[in-house]
């Protein structure tokens, strides 16, 4: 009498791993999907809200007029202008502001494998404050460059020279290290926002402009602070892109990064130019907002995993997201029609996650 063959037990745990993956990229074509969708009506009901009360068919009339869509209906020019001009475009804006620090912040928690980095732990941020900040009390804030102002460009500037400084602090016998990264980071932050302090001391006129811009703001941004940000964003995206997997790798630990080849001196260089490169261009133009970069890769990681070619594109939608509608809070919550510093908006809302996953992480390290 035969006896019943056995199943090989390699061949289960093969199939139980080839079962897992095509659920994982179920799970995550549906994520992808849902927040492209989301993203899509977010940015057309965004479009509703503003001092003019328009009615939807007529913004979505100037929407399509707007992108140059033929046989749309004619809607008013002062509608056109009102809808596209200054609301999209702030809308635009606030999203790509949202996507490169959420890029960002997956990317620092990375490199640095802690789960409490986020695109302003490497002074990056400060650095552009200071940027802003000088230009400011030197009165050049105004001044006309690349269609928008000298006051971006010193922003810049101030992140990648804050950057350049903490990869030259950072070094220890000619290697990068992610522990001396993070306390250069710290140096060269406290330092810049001492100049910060001291420049608001010298000139009381300019406290007001230096405080609102470091606060963090989207008033009176247009297409030209998009078309601004769009270089400096597709060239961290295609950069980070590109190391993903690395990125996987070096979450496994140095040595084992080292043991499947990866050049971690390289490595980390590269990745820590791509997402600085996107924190800079995003507070150029926005001023300093935090938690964005926090919190989003945060939520991400819980529902899709640490992968990063699929933690990366979520992230990027979530973060574009999340600010569109602070920014959209910050526009509309106070009744008299000031707006608030979507800085502030961030913080309100990311503030109590942040308590809760410090403690989470205290209690995961037994501390």
């Amino acid at each position: 009498m035969d006896r019943p063959m056995r199943p090989d037990p390699d061949s289960l745990d093969r199939a139980l791993v080839r079962r897992g993956e095509e659920r994982a990229v179920r799970r995550f074509a549906l994520l992808l999907g849902t927040l492209a969708g989301v993203a899509i009506l977010s940015a057309f009901a965004a479009s509703l809200f503003g001092r003019i009360d328009i009615p939807a068919a007529d913004v979505a009339r100037a929407l399509l007029t707007g992108f140059g869509w033929e046989g749309t209906p004619p809607v008013e020019e002062m509608w056109r202008v009102v809808v596209f001009d200054i609301r999209f475009s702030r809308i635009a804006l606030s999203m790509l502001v949202g996507l490169s620090l959420a890029l960002a912040g997956a990317v620092f928690q990375g490199i640095l494998r802690n789960p409490l980095a986020d695109p302003f732990t490497i002074g990056v941020s400060t650095g552009a404050a200071f940027g802003a900040s000088l230009a400011l009390f030197l009165g050049l804030g105004a001044r006309p460059l690349l269609g928008v102002g000298l006051l971006p460009a010193a922003a810049l500037g101030g992140a990648l020279a804050a950057l350049f400084a903490v990869i030259a602090l950072g070094r220890i016998e000619g290697h990068l290290r992610r522990d001396t990264m993070i306390l250069a980071g710290i140096v060269v932050a406290t330092f810049l926002s001492a100049l910060i302090s001291l420049l608001k001391s010298l000139d009381e006129e300019s406290v007001a402009s230096i405080v609102f811009w470091v606060m963090g703001s989207l008033q009176g941004r247009g297409w030209s602070h998009v078309f601004f940000i769009l270089p400096y964003l597709s060239a961290g995206v295609a950069v980070i892109w590109l190391y993903a997997r690395e990125l996987d790798i070096l979450a496994m630990g140095d040595l084992q990064a080292v043991q499947v080849g990866v050049d971690l001196e390289r490595v980390r260089l590269v990745l820590l130019i791509g997402a600085s490169l996107l924190t800079a261009a995003a507070v150029a133009v926005s001023g300093v907002i935090g938690f964005v970069g926090l919190i989003v890769p945060h939520l991400v990681r819980m529902t899709a995993g640490a992968e990063h070619r699929r933690l990366l594109p979520l992230s990027a939608l979530l973060g574009a997201i999340v600010l569109l509608w602070s920014d959209v809070l910050a526009r509309t919550l106070l009744p008299g029609g000031e707006e608030l510093p979507v800085g502030v908006v961030t913080a309100l809302l990311g503030g109590p996650f942040f308590c809760v996953l410090l403690k989470r992480h205290k209690r995961g390290t037994g501390l």
